[in-house]
This record gives C-alpha cells, sequence and structure tokens, in this order.
C-alpha cells in the first residue's frame, strides 16, 4: 500500500468507516451507521467532513456536509487524493486521482486541519466516491429492488425471533409473507415528516408496528411464502382515497375528504411530493381489472401468476397502458425473486404525467400517501389524479391498490427509494 493509500487508510480508521464502507449502498452516505449527531461529533474531534462537493473554485471546494452547514476546503499540491467504489470494505483498491478529477456531486470523505471558526479546512487527504459510481450502483440497485423487493402492511412484529409478516395487497387479494432479518440485515426507518428516501434513519425491528408500510429485498423460499431479507424499510403513512374539498395554493396544502374515515385530511404538497396524472384509459382498465376481481372473474387477456408467486401475495400482472412495456413474459415465481415481467402497479404510476396544485379542483378524485405531519397536517409523497373511476369501482379501490411511499425510480441523490 503506497503513501497515498496509507494517509487515506489513516483518516477512515480515524473515524472508524473502514466497517461503515462496507455498508455502503447506493442511498447510503458515509458513516450510515452513525446518528447525525454522532457524525458531526465524530467529524469535529477527528478534523474529518464528510458530505457532497457543492462548487469548485480554483482549488477550493464549498464541500455540502451531512451534518452542519456547507464548509469550505482548500487543496495544496501535498493533498492526497483517492477515489474508492460504493461497496468496497477497505482502501487496499482504492486508486489515487487528481484533483480535477472531482466534479460536483461527488462524495468525499476529507480529513485535514480546521480554522478557528470551523468554517474552512485545509485538506492532507481526500477520499472519494464518484457521483458517476453512485449513479451505476443506483441501477443496480434498482434493479435489484425491482426484482427481489416486495412490499406491504406490517400485520405482525416477533423482533425477538427477527421476523415481520407483511400483508401484500393484490388484485386477487390479500396474502400474508414472512420477512425474516438476520443480524446482516440493513434496517432503515423513514424520517417523521419526510418524503425522501434518502432521510431514512439507520433503525430497528422495535420500532416497526403493526398498521406500518414497509418494502423488504431479499431472496425467497421455495414456495414463496417468506423471504429472508438484505434490506428492509419501514415508515408510518397514511393512505387517503376521497375527493378534494379544497386547494391553497398560497399555503401549498390541499383538504381531501376521505371516503374511508369520513373525515378531512390535510395535505401539503411540497417539491418534492410526486404528483401524477392516471389517463382515462388506464383507470378504466384498472376499473375494469378490480370489477372483475369483486365478482370474481378473470379479466379477459390477463395472465395467471404462476402458483409460487400466488402463495406469496405478489399481484396478478396488471393492466399495461398505451406505452408501458407490452408482450412481456409473466413473471415466475421461486428463490430468487421475480424475472423481468409486466411492470407493477407501481413501476407504471412512476411513468405516468406529472401534475401539479394548480391541476386539482374542488370534487376531483384523488388517492394519495403521505406522512402523518405534525398537529394534523402530513405531507404529500405521492398523489395520483384522474382516479374516479377506480373509486367508482369498488369501495376498497383505494386498499386495492394503496400506494407506495418510496418510488424505484427517483434519481440516485433524490431517493425515492425503493
Amino acid at each position: 500500500m503506497n503513501k497515498a493509500f496509507e494517509s487515506a487508510a489513516a483518516v477512515c480508521r480515524a473515524l472508524a468507516l473502514c466497517g461503515a464502507i462496507a455498508a455502503l449502498a447506493l442511498w447510503i452516505p458515509f458513516s450510515v451507521a452513525l446518528s447525525p449527531v454522532q457524525q458531526s461529533q465524530q467529524a469535529s474531534a477527528s478534523s474529518l467532513r464528510i458530505g457532497t462537493i457543492k462548487a469548485i473554485n480554483g482549488t477550493a471546494i464549498k464541500l455540502a456536509q451531512d451534518s452542519g452547514p456547507d464548509v469550505s476546503i482548500t487543496l495544496q499540491p501535498s493533498t492526497r487524493i483517492v477515489r474508492i467504489a460504493p461497496g468496497e470494505k477497505d482502501l487496499k483498491n482504492a486508486t489515487p486521482i487528481q484533483f480535477q478529477d472531482l466534479q460536483i456531486g461527488d462524495r468525499i470523505l476529507v480529513g485535514g486541519k480546521p480554522s478557528d471558526d470551523n468554517s474552512s479546512l485545509v485538506a492532507s487527504s481526500v477520499v472519494v466516491m464518484k457521483r458517476s459510481d453512485l449513479e451505476a450502483r443506483h441501477q443496480q440497485d434498482l434493479q435489484d429492488w425491482q426484482k427481489r423487493g416486495v412490499g406491504g402492511l406490517v400485520s405482525t412484529v416477533d423482533a425477538s425471533a427477527g421476523t415481520v409478516t407483511i400483508s401484500v395487497v393484490s388484485f386477487s387479494g390479500k396474502k400474508d409473507l414472512i420477512v425474516r432479518t438476520s443480524k446482516s440485515t440493513v434496517i432503515r426507518r423513514y424520517a417523521p415528516d419526510s418524503v425522501k428516501f434518502d432521510d431514512a434513519k439507520p433503525g430497528t425491528l422495535h420500532e416497526i408496528h403493526p398498521g406500518d408500510q414497509l418494502r423488504a429485498r431479499g431472496d425467497r423460499n421455495a414456495d414463496g411464502t417468506e423471504l429472508t431479507a438484505d434490506e428492509i424499510v419501514s415508515g408510518t403513512f397514511r393512505n387517503v382515497a376521497g375527493t378534494v374539498n379544497s386547494v391553497d395554493p398560497g399555503a401549498s396544502t390541499l383538504s381531501v375528504q376521505d371516503l374511508l374515515s369520513k373525515k378531512s385530511v390535510v395535505v401539503k404538497v411540497t417539491a418534492d411530493s410526486r404528483l401524477r396524472q392516471l389517463p382515462p384509459e388506464m383507470a378504466q382498465l384498472i376499473a375494469m381489472r378490480l370489477k372483475g376481481t369483486v365478482a370474481g372473474v378473470a379479466v379477459s387477456g390477463a395472465t395467471p401468476n404462476s402458483s409460487a408467486d400466488q402463495t406469496a401475495g405478489s399481484s396478478q400482472p396488471e393492466p399495461v397502458p398505451k406505452g408501458a412495456d407490452e408482450g412481456v413474459t409473466p413473471r415466475s415465481g421461486g428463490t430468487g425473486g421475480r424475472s423481468s415481467g409486466t411492470p407493477d402497479l407501481q413501476q407504471l404510476l412512476s411513468r405516468m404525467p406529472a401534475a401539479s396544485l394548480a391541476d386539482l379542483h374542488q370534487g376531483d378524485a384523488v388517492m394519495l400517501v403521505s406522512t402523518e405531519g405534525a398537529g394534523g397536517t402530513g405531507t404529500a409523497i405521492q398523489l395520483l389524479i384522474g382516479v374516479e373511476p377506480i373509486l367508482q369501482a369498488s369501495a376498497s379501490a383505494g386498499q386495492a391498490i394503496m400506494l407506495a411511499p418510496w418510488s424505484l425510480s427517483a434519481p440516485a441523490g433524490d431517493l425515492g427509494g425503493p
């Protein structure tokens, strides 16, 4: 190991990052196992700064820290810079790079001498994760979440046994799936009142409660009734299906009359909220499918799932709107997840045209998922308009196609998650 590697390795050891780097994945920043307070305390004590490059001017870098205000980083000719790939367990495979190789959006861990007011730092070493590497890793993780991911409502939690049972809702009904965890399972919890997956914090099974939404990624057993999780994320959310009472553009809020609870629900729409317009033809197709399910008759032309998928509670192939993938083979069950097939409902919704608060009017039918919120006002995560045919098809339609609070189509720096 040359001097550049030795210096960078010393920086990592100082912050105990070598173990954390082993857990690095697409959406996990440096020191994912540490709370923001712990990160700030350790970074200050060790003269380390962790974050994303916000701007580059000459030999100076403006660093947006994971915790704390932006800080100015000055690099010198003697500053050692090495590049590591997401997922690397240590720095033995690190590659020396030059200052000109750094770009806005790269993730860096900087060690050096801070100024008296901690607003700047002269760097002695820099460990870099390139933005392009993170985006490539994002695509890999995205495909894996789509292939081996499953989501549903939590029905029971047995922390001592390390299991969570979720109810997976599909057009064919509800099925229970046991999610098994181990010491290596990454467990994260959605931050309260946050709409971004990036804000998910390290969590434990004890924080998960019945009624929470949970998504897991892992391998299923042979009959599809259990999943051994590599990673799970959970949170407490509100799912609402109803009609718009009023829209307040000034406050960016929306009042909706929930058809299930018969109560008025107020949600705030932010720049991070995902609003989608459901095309009439797709809404009609989904409504027809719901009617067929309610009547106990399969929709003509639908391809049944394999018995393994049915046992696991995976939905049957959803109707595919014009422009979406068509003519693909049905999903197959079995250990290791599903093969490529007709996109599931959440994937289809992510491709729908974007909408805005200005598109909503009193009396419009909507479906949404939001945070619990403080003071009774949650923040919209996903909101779908153009759903009148769906809500007319079945009184329980809002539950039948419950929206997920995470998006698998979000860019690497925005999570939407999985």
